[in-house]
């Protein structure tokens, strides 16, 4: 069975989803939308979709069943609201929201609606953190005992030809990139009970340094380096540092650190390898064989898979307990900051099952 879907905002990523989609033969992108309807009627002549428009209209249809929301973090909570209105399953770009209370609201939401509510990120389904999951699971590296990450950049405005949007609320370092990490820790470690953090703003203006707007400066509002210490409840203590303020650095990526062996964890904004371990006695780091897939190792994957639990009942892997869970971590390492104390987390979640590795191309495992 195929179910038809629509894309809401047509911006840098959605092509990325567009093809995804393409490639899954359970589910159709049969429209694309954008408040700046040239916009959508690019992205459906670039992708070869017969149908683009305003999103009122395509909310406005009976026959589109999920909507795939990737318009800007500050409009995440109104646009899938709206589509859960329309009785449309949603899944959301990351972040779920831009604070705990919103985007708890809209979980309720989608609850009290019995709709579904998924999130990105979903490169934990990619081959590179699958592989990391499955050797966690087998004991390999022992008992976990501890995770560093490190996100280290000097921000986007030197490339990116609006940056604006990295420096307002919503986003900053954190909520942008905190998303691909915090997620990975949480499938790798489990739920986390707390946080503690410390966060800055360096500079209060940034420069753009890219085209068309070479020059101008742009105001910063929110946290531009923070540091945070996380309890997992399985008594596993995590470090991440997300900044837009580090010139350069020889830290990157995720460790897991185990009673036998630690683990290199490729970057989680990535769906691939390398995938590293290396116990006390040995010489070298090993790498190791990623898990086998057939499905397209892009963004989008995780939006399927919601469609094609829908048939089955089952949970969706990408789903909202997990992005709530991850939203408040983000937020709770900000306001331990604010309050110069730790944050209890008052969310949980469970991590989502592995993929089987004997799938057929672009099937999921119901």
């Amino acid at each position: 069975m195929t179910t038809s879907i629509a894309l809401i905002g047509c911006g840098v990523i959605a092509p990325a989803y567009a093809n995804t989609l393409a490639e899954i033969g359970s589910v159709e992108l049969v429209a694309v939308a954008d408040a700046l309807t040239d916009r959508a009627a690019a992205l459906a002549e670039q992708c070869g979709i017969a149908r683009h428009g305003h999103p009122d209209e395509i909310l406005a249809d009976p026959d589109i069943v999920a909507v795939i929301n990737l318009t800007p973090p500050l409009a995440h909570v109104a646009v899938s609201r709206a589509a859960l209105d329309a009785g449309k399953h949603v899944f959301s770009e990351k972040p779920l929201g831009v604070d705990l209370h919103e985007g708890r609201s809209l979980v309720d939401h989608a609850a009290g609606a019995g709709l579904r509510l998924g999130c990105a990120p979903d490169t934990f389904l990619g081959q590179g953190l699958q592989t990391c999951r499955a050797i966690i699971e087998s004991g390999r590296i022992g008992e976990p005992v501890a995770a560093n990450g490190f996100m280290l950049g000097s921000g986007p405005e030197a490339w990116h030809p609006a940056p604006d949007i990295f420096y307002r609320h919503g986003a900053g370092p954190m909520l942008d990139m905190g998303p691909y990490y915090l997620t990975a820790l949480v499938q790798l470690l489990g739920p986390a009970r707390s946080i503690t953090g410390a966060a800055r703003i360096t500079h209060a203006t940034r420069t753009i340094g890219s085209k068309p707007r070479r020059g101008e400066q742009i105001p910063v509002e929110v946290p531009t380096h923070v540091s945070s210490v996380i309890e997992f409840a399985s008594g596993a203590i995590g470090t991440l540092v997300t900044s837009f303020d580090v010139q350069a650095s020889r830290y990157r990526n995720l460790e897991i650190y185990g009673t036998e062996a630690t683990l290199s964890v490729p970057d989680p904004n990535t769906f691939g390898g390398p995938v590293r371990i290396r116990g006390l006695r040995d010489s070298e780091w090993e790498e190791v064989p990623l898990r086998t897939t057939t499905l397209p190792q892009q963004r989008g994957i995780g939006a399927s898979d919601m469609l094609w639990a829908l048939h089955s009942g089952r949970t969706h892997r990408a789903n909202a307990d997990l992005a709530l869970h991850v939203l408040e971590l983000m937020t709770g390492a900000v306001q331990a900051s604010d309050v110069g104390r730790r944050v209890d987390l008052t969310t949980t979640c469970a991590p989502s099952t592995l993929l089987p590795e004997d799938l057929a191309p672009g099937e999921f495992d119901d």
